[in-house]
């Protein structure tokens, strides 16, 4: 999930409505790139259900490792603070953040000294679209001050074909504001743009690939979201990590950043990363990110619990 929005909800608008089968469609956008071949290939690589743990080389390069804050939300703005919630981020090891909930008082410069002080980087964020160019400037002049690389609107959400193809246009032209600063601008998925049908079989998705211009938009793929959706809509309830990789492969635009999260396979919610029904390993083969990154919207004890595992899990996996 992201800041700002409920996990509820972006689920039951998941299953509100289910969208007419997609596999079919996915696998022949696939095939008309790759060729059978390189399916076959694909699903060779993930046939391997194991954990991914050996003794072979990292399958995630460790400084790629990064965790979204909105985990830590509830020891940010709790007791524990900001300060000490990130200062114990940083023991755990990761590298890396993605901002979230604010700046808890700093501006930017300030931030990125703390981030220093501390040997972590902000690398990437979620921001919502800007309501003008004044917000859009400001928004893209803190991620630089930060040092970032990335800026994701995290959250879309509508039932209208209009309001989709609108939201496309208005974030091809902050990816072209971002561009002209150095910054890669992206999109991070829930499970509805996978299962809403805005009329005729269109979904979200569809109009997303078909309208975001994919020199300037990447995707931040949220991989619990993607099984979700997959299995939401009955396309990838027999094999959901393939129907993930169909979506990754698909896209004109180029995957860049993982949300890595786990699903209970009970109840369909969130789970701390190794402890759940995903299969890692066979996406993460299938294609490599530049950024891995931690998140648990519901962390199962604590939110550095949550981390940790998520930390550990990542780190654990070779190939």
């Amino acid at each position: 999930m992201c800041y700002g929005f409920s996990n509820d909800r972006a689920l039951a608008a998941a299953r509100a409505h289910h969208g007419p089968g997609r596999r079919s469609m996915l696998r022949g956008a696939v095939g008309g790139v790759l060729g059978a071949a390189a399916l076959g290939a694909a699903s060779a690589t993930g046939a391997q259900a194991a954990p991914g743990r050996g003794w072979g080389r990292a399958l995630v390069p460790p400084g790629r490792i990064g965790l979204q804050l909105y985990t830590m939300r509830d020891d940010l703005n709790g007791d524990i603070g900001f300060d000490a919630t990130l200062e114990a981020v940083a023991d755990i090891g990761y590298p890396r953040v993605e901002q979230a909930s604010g700046y808890f008082g700093r501006t930017a410069a300030e931030l990125r000294g703390f981030y220093r002080r501390i040997g972590v980087s902000c690398t990437s964020s979620h921001d919502g679209i800007s309501a003008d160019e004044a917000a859009l400037d400001t928004k893209l002049t803190n991620a630089r001050t930060l040092g970032q690389s990335y800026v994701n609107v995290p959250y879309l959400q509508s039932e209208l074909l209009d309001d989709w193809k609108m939201w496309a246009e208005q974030m091809n032209h902050e990816a072209a504001a971002a561009r002209r600063l150095g910054l890669r601008y992206g999109y991070h998925n829930h499970a509805h743009e996978f299962t809403v049908d805005l009329g005729g079989g269109v979904t979200p998705w569809d109009v997303f690939m078909a309208e975001l211009d994919p020199d300037l938009v990447h995707l931040e793929i949220d991989l619990y979201w993607v099984v979700t959706g997959g299995i939401e809509s009955g396309d990838g309830v027999d094999d959901p990590e393939q129907f993930a990789i169909d979506v990754i492969r698909a896209a004109p635009h180029r995957t860049l950043q993982y949300h890595v999260k786990d699903r209970n396979p009970e109840t369909g919610d969130m789970a701390d990363l190794g402890t759940g029904m995903i299969d890692f390993p066979r996406i993460f083969k299938a294609h490599s990110v530049r950024e891995y990154i931690v998140e648990n919207d519901t962390p199962d004890v604590t939110p550095i619990q949550s981390a940790e595992v998520g930390f550990r899990y990542l780190r654990g996996l070779t190939c």
